[in-house]
C-alpha cells in the first residue's frame, strides 16, 4: 500500500512513522520538509491511499477530491459538519467509489477496551444499568495556543467524540437526546469542561475536560451481575481492567483484575486494521453521522452557532 501523508503536524508526524516504509510523501502547505504543498499537487499514480491529519473545517473537501479519485482514506477524528448531508454524502462517494473511508478513533483498539467488548458482548454482566466515562488531559494551554482548535464545542469535539465512538463500540448505537449537566469554559475561550448525559437501554454519563493536569481515564459499567471498570489509558500506564461479581444478597464480591504496563499499541494496531478494511473497501460514516447528530444537539443546547 502506497501511502500518503497529508497534514505533518503532530499526529501527521505519528502516522508516519506507523506506516513506515508504505509512506511514499508528504503533504503540508505549511510545514518545512514536506514533498508538496496541496494534495492536488501529487501526481494520483503515484499513491493508493492518504492518512489525513488535517484540521476539521476542511475535512469533507479534502475527503470528497480523495474518495472521487478512488483514494483509501484514514481522516483522524472527528468528522462532522453544520450540514448533516456533506457525511451523506460522503458516504455514497466512498460506496460508489468502492474505496475505504475510515475515521480514525484509535482508543477503540485500547486492549482493555477491546476485553470489556467481548465481556459485554457474552452477556457476563447481564443487564446494564449507567456508565460513567471521564477523559482528562491537561492540553488547555496548548489548545488556547492554537490557531484553530479553541473554538465551537472545544473539548466536546475534542475528548467527548473518542468518548461516543466507545459508546457506539461498546453498546450499539444509543437513540437519545444529550442532556448536559455542566458547560464551562475556565481557561479557554471554548468549553474546556463538560458533563452531559445520554439516556436510552442504558444511562451513560460523560465527564470530559482539558485541565486534568495529570492525564486520567475511567470508564465505570454497573450491571446486574457485577461491574466492570478501567483505569489509566496504555499510553499513560499502567492501565487496568477490573471486573468484580456480586454477590446475593449483598456483600463484598469476587474480583478479577488484570494490569497492563506496555507502550500505547493502538497507532499500530489501528493502522493495520486500516489497511485490512482496504482489502474488502468499506466504512464507518454511520457512527460519524450519529456523533455529528450528537455535537449538532450539543450545539443548539449550548447556542452555538
Amino acid at each position: 500500500m502506497r501511502v500518503m501523508i497529508v497534514g505533518m503536524g503532530v499526529q501527521g508526524k505519528k502516522r508516519f512513522r506507523i506506516a513506515g516504509p508504505d509512506a511514499v510523501g508528504t503533504v503540508d502547505p505549511v510545514a518545512d520538509g514536506v514533498d508538496f504543498r496541496h494534495i492536488q499537487d501529487v501526481p494520483l499514480d503515484t499513491y493508493d491511499a492518504a492518512l489525513c491529519c488535517v484540521p476539521d473545517e476542511i475535512k469533507p473537501e479534502l475527503l470528497h477530491y480523495l474518495l472521487s479519485n478512488r483514494k483509501h482514506v484514514l481522516v483522524e477524528k472527528p468528522l462532522f459538519s453544520s450540514d448533516p448531508m456533506i457525511l451523506e454524502k460522503l458516504k455514497q462517494l466512498a460506496e460508489s467509489q468502492n474505496v475505504v473511508c475510515y475515521t480514525a478513533y484509535n482508543h477503540r483498539f485500547e486492549p482493555h477496551v477491546k476485553a470489556l467488548k467481548q465481556i459485554l458482548d457474552n452477556g457476563e454482566l447481564g443487564r446494564l444499568y449507567f456508565c460513567k466515562f471521564f477523559y482528562g488531559n491537561g492540553t488547555a494551554r496548548d489548545v488556547r495556543n492554537s490557531a484553530w482548535r479553541d473554538q465551537g464545542l472545544g473539548v466536546i469535539s475534542d475528548l467527548g467524540s473518542h468518548l461516543l465512538d466507545w459508546t457506539r463500540f461498546l453498546f450499539g448505537k444509543i437513540n437519545a437526546e444529550p442532556e448536559i449537566c455542566a458547560a464551562d469554559c475556565f481557561e479557554n475561550r471554548a468549553y474546556d469542561y463538560c458533563i452531559f448525559n445520554l439516556r436510552d437501554r442504558v444511562l451513560i454519563e460523560y465527564e470530559m475536560t482539558l485541565l486534568s493536569w495529570r492525564n486520567s481515564f475511567r470508564l465505570e459499567i454497573f450491571a446486574e451481575l457485577g461491574t466492570a471498570h478501567i483505569d489509566c489509558l496504555c499510553k499513560w500506564g499502567p492501565s487496568t481492567l477490573t471486573l468484580r461479581r456480586r454477590t446475593l444478597p449483598s456483600g463484598r464480591p469476587d474480583e478479577r483484575r488484570q494490569t497492563l504496563v506496555c507502550p500505547d499499541p493502538t497507532w499500530k494496531s489501528e493502522y493495520q486494521h486500516f489497511l485490512q478494511l482496504c482489502k474488502e473497501p468499506t466504512h464507518n460514516i454511520d457512527t460519524d453521522i450519529w456523533i455529528n447528530s450528537i455535537f449538532g444537539a450539543l450545539r443548539q443546547k449550548l447556542k452555538l452557532t
